[in-house]
């Protein structure tokens, strides 16, 4: 018997819905918030009320394109966290009512996993999926970890970022450069017009497999102040080999954690995910890797790289067949733990 599983997204200022039959998309239907790009980043408040607007609309049009109706689905499932809370009530408080209105089982899912696991979503054109156990480089704007992951649902961090994630950096390198937000995709359409190795900036010493962000971001303000101060044009004049020399670093400290830990465990099965495995340069290293160390080198589809759906329906899914469910008592979370 198929199983058709609503995801509802929310964690930050998409608002997306999606219609899986059992591990198969139907519809993924994302609605974006402009109105961000005024103030260079997510303000909580707008986007809670932007998502209050947006969810049921997004929802309707998901079920339109999958062609089912609401009384066809065998569960909802909803981003419980990590997130911003006032964005993640939106989506949890509807989920909630829409279980209890069609007497179906609510799932709550970690945005985090669910980035993950979309590498399961079963597509034609990527037909290949991890093996486990395999590493996983989860990189965004709010999170950078590795993880290892055992099965769909045994996962451990082995290292994370004490301070600032990647794709946060990013966003603060473009809006230093004066760049529009978001700042990162505009970094890496830039870049492929630089020099990678014009410009050094230094790389943290943290040990272990955890990463830190700040003293770049400083290091990068402290050098554009330095030259700003002979050359008020500097920016301008350099913006492309200065994109490509940050991203060049940011993707460099991703990648020599990430061998480490693949040398460290033995494990050669390696993914990414997260709005940063959007990223060019961070997947044109990936596959080097791959012929360099022999990695087999999992990549996520761009529309399955940033905030969507389909990634919680497909959990959904997975919960679904394990029968974990959750109950009205459920509330949502802003920041990861470790399980």
């Amino acid at each position: 018997m198929d199983t058709y599983i609503l995801g509802i997204e929310s964690s930050c200022d998409d608002t997306s819905a999606a219609v899986l039959k059992n591990d198969k998309i139907l519809a993924n239907v994302i609605a974006n918030q402009d109105v961000h790009k005024n103030f260079g980043g997510v303000v909580p408040e707008l986007a809670s009320r932007a998502h209050q607007q947006n969810i049921i609309p997004v929802i309707h049009r998901a079920l339109d394109i999958a062609k089912i109706s609401k009384k066809q689905l065998h569960a909802v499932a909803f981003t419980n966290g990590p997130g911003l809370l006032g964005s993640l009530l939106v989506g949890a408080s509807f989920a909630k009512s829409f279980s209890l209105a069609l007497g179906i089982p609510l799932i709550e899912v970690n945005h985090m996993h669910a980035h993950i696991l979309a590498h399961f979503i079963d597509d034609p054109d990527q037909p290949e999926k991890p093996k486990f156990p395999f590493l996983c480089l989860t990189v965004s704007g709010g999170h950078t970890q590795i993880m290892l992951i055992k099965d769909h649902f045994e996962m451990q961090v082995m290292g994370q970022t004490i301070d600032d994630a990647a794709g946060e950096t990013f966003d603060k390198a473009a809006k230093i450069m004066g760049l529009p937000y978001p700042g990162g995709p505009l970094i890496d359409q830039l870049a492929q017009h630089g020099n990678p190795h014009a410009y050094k900036f230094p790389h943290p010493n943290i040990p272990d497999l955890d990463f830190s962000f700040s003293g770049l971001k400083t290091s990068i303000l402290y050098f554009l102040r330095d030259q700003l101060k002979t050359n008020p044009d500097f920016i301008q004049e350099h913006k492309s080999d200065l994109c490509a020399s940050i991203q060049h670093t940011i993707v460099e400290i991703l990648m020599s954690k990430l061998r480490k830990a693949a040398n460290e465990t033995g494990i050669s099965q390696v993914a990414i995910a997260g709005g940063v495995s959007a990223n060019s340069a961070l997947r044109a290293a990936m596959m080097a890797e791959k012929e360099k160390a022999g990695w087999s080198v999992y990549i996520p589809k761009f529309e399955f790289s940033t905030d969507n759906a389909a990634m919680i329906g497909i959990t959904g899914y997975f919960k679904y067949i394990k029968g974990e469910f959750a109950d009205q008592q459920v509330t949502p979370f802003t920041r990861y733990n470790n399980p």
